[in-house]
């Protein structure tokens, strides 16, 4: 037994050290990270789902409707409480902070509200600092990306063949609605959206569930924030309604509630969809994509259109 325990931490060690490549360049990882600080909350929950061991991630505003009273993402809040993941932040990136955990990484999302880009300087001096994009990818790349840079592609894969048995469950179970469809996370305060693209992780799940995303008309001015984004475009204004032009709705991010404050806005009465009733809320912990949450947009589905 001995030998053979020692036969695989030699196997283990042969993969090591890694080459990876993001952003700013090519990087050395000597060993297998066993202290991974993650500077998003979005990443933090694919870590997460492949069991590498993340021990502290920066939060969003505590106890909104996507976060739990440590500001951790609803949809990984058991796990997170579970494996004693640390707060590093609310919000504000604080390179301190993380360098108090002590990593042997550093993850940083590239975009997105949760990005602590500006400070990449100072933590790339702590700890080797990975800049991950999670705006142009399925969650299923993204768990891929992540497996390969913390040596955990095994887990990374089990869970993506994992979700693949129950999206094909759901896909011989459900009779879609007229298509083709928006994706899309309404603000009903601001009566303005952020709309999924074919690119983003949300449009390329419903893509795989066979749903069919519309194309956003001829001409529309749309606006991109939070650096150039891959993932939304912003609506607002006169040209909300030109944009949601799909035969039906799916609120991401969104209960009942916004279901109701949208089929509500009189500026989107004359919607085919809202017309038709076919204005769909998919959960408000959809807001950010991972394992988890990509689990319960099935449930979902199912219970819609199954």
């Amino acid at each position: 037994m001995a030998m053979l325990i020692a036969g695989l931490n030699a196997a283990l060690a042969a993969d090591w050290p890694r080459q990876v490549t993001d952003s700013r360049g090519s990087h050395t990882l000597d060993s297998k990270p066993v202290r991974i600080v993650s500077t998003s909350v979005t990443l933090t929950g694919s870590l997460l789902a492949i069991d590498a061991p993340v021990i502290a991630s920066g939060a969003t505003t505590p106890n909104n409707r996507f976060a739990d009273d440590r500001g951790f993402l609803r949809q990984w809040s058991d796990v997170a409480k579970a494996r004693k993941l640390a707060r590093l932040y609310i919000g504000e990136p604080n390179a301190e902070a993380v360098a108090a955990q002590m990593p042997d990484l550093i993850l940083v999302s590239a975009t997105g509200g949760d990005s602590a880009l500006a400070l990449y300087d100072q933590l790339s001096a702590i700890a080797p600092t990975l800049v991950i994009n999670y705006d142009d990818k399925s969650w299923q790349a993204l768990l891929t990306q992540l497996g390969e840079i913390t040596g955990h592609e095994q887990q990374a894969a089990a869970r993506i063949a994992q979700f693949a048995r129950q999206l094909a469950d759901v896909k011989a179970h459900i009779t879609l609605p007229p298509q083709p469809v928006n994706a899309l996370v309404y603000n009903p305060a601001a009566r303005n959206a952020n709309m999924w693209t074919r690119d983003s992780a949300q449009g390329q799940l419903l893509q795989e569930s066979g749903f069919t995303l519309a194309a956003l008309p001829a001409g529309l001015q749309t606006s991109h924030s939070q650096g150039k984004r891959h993932d939304i475009i912003q609506l607002g204004g006169e040209n909300l309604a030109a944009g949601l032009n799909g035969e039906a709705l799916l609120l991401f991010a969104g209960d009942e509630k916004d279901a109701d404050a949208l089929r509500a806005n009189p500026l989107l009465g004359h919607l085919p969809a809202v017309q038709n009733k076919r204005v769909y809320a998919l959960g408000p912990e959809t807001f950010r994509l991972d394992y988890y949450s990509a689990t319960q947009v099935l449930q979902r589905l199912s219970a819609l259109f199954g």
